[in-house]
Order: structure tokens, then sequence, then C-alpha cells
């Protein structure tokens, strides 16, 4: 019976594990470098040392994030060689080079200056060290411009010819670079990435405020965590519009799941929950608004928007995860937004910081942005679905010659492995949020007055630190 087990699914959920562990990871870091780079500006700007011990707080947890996001990406890594050998070997040529500059490029570079940010508080000059924050910062987002490059290039390929051998050939590097879809999900997931952080630290600011700890700090962290939420939310709707146009052009069965559309019409309605029946292509009850997804989606109340049937169903995703997770981010990105619109009527009322219900609401929407960003991640792989570079090489296609058995074994090593290694990064996280900002030592720094640790830093010092 084990050998039954079906190599190609077992290889899908392994990758979908060690993503979706992974990506929690940069989507987190990406938004912790460029705040603390604010923070840090605003401490040498201002030299109040309430800004020095917010940064020292979480530059720990940026630390101990950045390294779980190192970890779990060398995973990935590998499983291009154990588990897609085929389409390593297909498209290697177009997808290597990329992946070898965001190593060559961003995490060199973010590698270097992380330890300027952790050890150099006393050994270099507070400017350079400012300036190491924001190199490191650059370095996380020039990170995800590489790697969000090769993954659009898998969606909407282009830029490249094909051999007689079979193997993909590069024929012009920006137009891989620069695919049709790269700009909009870059975009995309960089203003994710910021409102993941942002509603991280609202929420953890929120709970010092509501149990009236660490009250300076914690009014700092929440103020500007919401004006993320006034000013960055509201753009991410605008940035999915376009995104959405790009899908309806270059991915049209993708959007089809997205919207749980079967039948091609006109004026389509928007359907605001239903139960897709992929066998019986249909809904099985659905709550529709008519018109409103032909008006979002061509800019047309009578556009024409294709239906799943157009597709052979061989053709088309899993429809529920889809449509699902879809909603899910579309519902989250709603919240997030209607967050910014109270806590711009809180502020004018002058009851931002003291309303204790607003308290509750922001320390439940704290995980919400890593439970967005998954959810994003699900529409795109899996809304690709049943190809690996869309409209050329499937899915199954690109699978290594391995045993399914063989597959399950290393997926269950990795639950373990990873329960254990993230369980206890996460306990840190956890203490180190627990403890808070701690006031710092009393010598000056430089000439900006600004207060300087001792001389070995907290981190090393830090009960159970790294």
């Amino acid at each position: 019976m084990l050998y039954d087990l079906d190599p190609v699914l077992l290889a899908r959920i392994q990758f979908a594990f060690t993503v979706s562990f992974h990506i929690i990871f940069p989507a987190f870091t990406i938004g912790l470098a460029s705040w603390l780079a604010v923070v840090e500006w605003r401490w040498l700007k201002t030299g109040d040392k309430i800004y020095e011990q917010i940064y020292r707080m979480w530059v720990k947890i940026f630390a101990v994030t950045f390294g779980m996001g190192v970890v779990s990406g060398v995973v990935l890594t590998y499983q291009f060689g154990t588990n897609w050998s085929t389409v390593s070997d297909k498209i290697g040529n177009v997808i290597g080079p990329l992946l070898g500059y965001e190593v060559l490029t961003a995490f060199f570079l973010e590698a270097s200056f992380l330890g300027i940010m952790l050890f150099g508080w006393n050994r270099v000059s507070p400017k350079m060290h400012f300036a190491s924050t924001i190199i490191v910062a650059f370095g996380t987002v020039l990170s995800a411009f590489w790697i969000l490059s090769a993954n659009s290039w898998m969606q909407t390929p282009q830029g490249y010819r094909i051999g007689d051998d079979g193997l993909f050939y590069p024929t012009s590097w920006l137009e891989i670079i620069f695919n049709p879809s790269f700009p909009y999900r870059f975009t995309h997931m960089i203003v994710a990435c910021y409102l993941t952080t942002a509603f991280t630290v609202g929420g953890i600011g929120a709970y010092y405020l509501w149990r009236k700890q660490h009250v300076k700090h914690a009014r700092v962290m929440f103020g500007m965590a919401m004006l993320m939420a006034v000013f960055v939310a509201p753009l991410q709707p605008i940035i999915g519009d376009l995104h959405g146009l790009n899908t309806l052009e270059h991915q049209p069965a993708k959007l089809a799941a997205m919207e749980g559309q079967w039948e091609t019409e006109r004026g389509a309605p928007m359907r605001m929950f239903a139960w897709p029946d992929q066998e019986g292509e249909r809904n099985l009850f659905s709550i529709e608004i008519p018109y409103i997804a032909s008006l979002y989606l061509t800019h047309d109340i009578n556009g024409e928007v294709k239906g799943l049937k157009e597709w052979p169903k061989e053709e088309r995703p899993p429809v529920a995860i889809v449509f699902w997770s879809f909603r899910i981010m579309v519902g989250i990105g709603i919240l997030m937004a209607l967050t910014g619109v109270i806590a711009a009527v809180l502020y004018f009322r002058k009851r931002l910081f003291d309303t204790t219900w607003f308290q509750y609401w922001c320390m439940a929407l704290t995980p919400s942005g890593f439970i967005a960003v998954l959810a994003g991640w699900f529409v795109t792989e899996v809304g690709r679905q049943p190809y690996i570079v869309y409209g050329i090489v499937k899915t199954a296609e690109g699978v290594s010659p391995v045993l399914g058995p063989h597959v399950a074994t290393s997926l269950l090593l990795f639950i373990i492995a990873y329960t254990f290694v993230f369980g206890a990064g996460s306990y840190y996280i956890l203490r180190l949020i627990g403890k808070g900002p701690v006031p710092t030592g009393e010598q000056t720094y430089g000439t900006h007055g600004v207060k300087k640790p001792p001389l070995v830093t907290d981190l090393a010092h830090d009960e159970g630190g790294l």
C-alpha cells in the first residue's frame, strides 16, 4: 500500500508545507527592517531613549525571525533538487541565475550588515549603525525583488526559447525579470509585508497599553502602526485591483476560480460566499450581488467574464481552495482598512490610546497579516495548477523520479523538525515580547546624546539568548 502513495501529490504537499512556514518570516522581516530604520532615525533625530529601547527590543526579534527565515529558505532550495529535479533541469537556465542574483546581492548584503545592527552599538558611529539598518532593510526588499521575479516568471513566462533538448534558454533578461505579472505581484507583496509588520507591532503595542505596561513605548509602537493602517491599508485594494486586471489578461482560469465563475457571462455577479462543487461544475449555494464582478474585473458593468467551463476539467485549478483563500485575503484587507478608519476617528477624538475595545480589536488582528499573506500565496500557487510554468510545463511533469514513501518520510521528518526548531524560536520571541523594552546603559552615544548600551550587547546577555 505504501508504494501506491502519489509522489506528485506528496511533493506538492511538502513544498506547500515548507513554503508556508518560510513565507511568514520574510513577510515579517521585510516590514520590520524598514520600521526599525524609521525608529532609529527618530532616535537619532530626537535623542529620545524611548526609540532606542524600542529598537533594541525589536532588533532581537528581527534577528531570530531572520535566522528562521534563512533556515526555512535553505530547505526550499534543497527541494528543487530532491523533489523537483526534472523541472529544475528544464527551467534552471532561467530560474537559476535569478536565485543566484538574490544570494549574491540581497542575502550577502543583509548578512554582512546584520552583524553591525546587532553587535556594532559601541564599535561604529551612530550614522554608520543607522546606515547598516537602512542597508539591511534595502537588502530584504531586494531579496523579495529577485524571488518574486523568479516566481512571477513561472506565472507569466516570457523572454525565453525552448531548445531542441527541451530546455528553456533566456533570450531577454529584461523580459524575464520584468515579466507581465511581476510589477503588480512585487508591489502587492511589499505592501502586504509592511501591513503584516504594522499589525503585529500594533497588536503588541495594544497589549502593553491594555496591561498598562511600557506605556510610553506602547504609545509609540501603537501610534506608528495605526499610521500605516490609515495611509497604507487603503492602497492595497487599489494595487489588488490592478493585479486582478493583469490576472484576467494572463491567467483567466485562475481568476475564474477566484470568483467561483463556472459559466461565461456578461454582468457577472460577485459571489460573497459560495461552495464550489468541482465535480458537478457548479456552486452548491451562492450569495451574490449582480453585476459587481464584471464591474471590478473588467471595469464595465456588462463586461464578459470567462467561466471555468471554457477550459477542460484537467486544465482547471482546485476551485474551492482558491475561492476561499481569496476571500480570506480580501476579508482581512477590509478589516485592516476599517482599522485605519477607526484609528483616525479615535485620534481626532483624542481616544486612540485609551479605548479598551479598540485595544482588544488590534490584539485580535495581530496575526492577521500572516494569515492574509498565506491566503494570498495559496491563491497564487494553487491557482496556477495544473502548471508549474503556466501554460507550458505541468506540475506532474516536473517532479523528481522518487517513490511516494520516500517523499512521505521526508515530509514527516520536516514536520517534526519544524515543530521543535520553529517552536523554540517562537517561544524565544514571545519571551522577548513579554520582557518588553528595557532601560539601557547610561553612557552617551557619540554626539547625539543618545544612551549607549554596555560593551557587550543585550542580545548576547539576554537570558535564553541566541
